[in-house]
């Protein structure tokens, strides 16, 4: 059977389709964090959750370094397009010995949804002072390029030549650009992004001081003008941006020339 789709694989026997999803999962991790091969610790609790139903065109994937951890070392949400193209649509690597942000939930302890329907302004502050940026709950491993490359395997596997990826926030996309992504839709919007942020410009202007996350100094740095666009600066949220990268092919798009992180 030819399995060219998620929805494809979610119909294959658990242990089958397991197998392909655990794919997904960079081998950096699970050597670093000396995960067994079988995903269960030495008293019988399983390190890893897959939600993959039958008649389903999506799976998610939760991986923890220890079943004690609060939050995963790993999240993975992916799905199929309407042309059955694999779509990643959270992605998320966390420091399990990394200081914890509440980023993602209020105080009453209500979810954020990643801050992208409401925000907990102190533990933003906190996170941002940390060098984290937006959406950051730990700060993460550095391991985007072996992410990538399990990507580039998972998308071979199922004989595609590319795939594509949502990204959250504003760093996201620019640090995808520097692994060689492109853009299905977005481009002239990143672009248009950076020329505001050239100073005089009428986002540079709005870097006045009047919160913590609007710095003057944020116009020059990835990370900053992230902060930034996530407290408003654009009148509106980031969103509809989305990018795709061809197996082994580097796009060489940079939106944002000379900058810092």
């Amino acid at each position: 059977m030819k399995l060219l789709s998620i929805s494809g694989i979610n119909r294959l026997p658990v242990d089958e389709k397991e197998a392909i999803f655990i794919s997904f999962i960079p081998e950096i991790l699970l050597d670093r964090f000396h995960i067994p091969c079988d995903f269960t610790d030495p008293v019988g609790n399983r390190l890893l959750e897959i939600d993959s139903d039958s008649g389903s065109a999506d799976f998610s994937l939760r991986l923890k370094s220890s079943y004690a951890d609060q939050d995963p070392l790993l999240y993975a949400h992916v799905t199929d397009t309407m042309n059955r193209q694999i779509h990643v649509l959270l992605y998320i690597v966390n420091d399990p010995t990394s200081p914890r942000f509440d980023v993602d939930v209020m105080p009453d302890g209500t979810s954020t949804e990643f801050g992208t329907f409401r925000r907990n302004i102190q533990a933003e502050e906190l996170a941002m002072e940390a060098g984290l940026a937006p959406g950051q709950i730990r700060r993460g491993l550095r391991v985007l390029k072996h992410s990538i490359k399990s990507f580039e395997t998972f998308a071979s596997a199922l004989r595609h030549d590319l795939f594509f990826i949502e990204p959250l926030y504003y760093h996201n996309a620019v640090i995808f650009e520097r692994y060689g992504f492109s853009y299905m839709k977005g481009r002239r919007f990143m672009e248009g992004v950076d020329f505001g942020f050239e100073p005089g410009e009428a986002i540079s202007r709005l870097l006045n001081s009047s919160s913590p996350f609007r710095l003057p100094e944020y116009a020059r740095s990835i990370r900053g003008r992230s902060w930034a666009i996530h407290d408003g600066i654009l009148g509106h949220a980031f969103t509809d941006v989305t990018m795709y990268k061809v197996v082994e092919k580097v796009a060489g798009i940079n939106t944002f020339p000379n900058s810092e992180w």
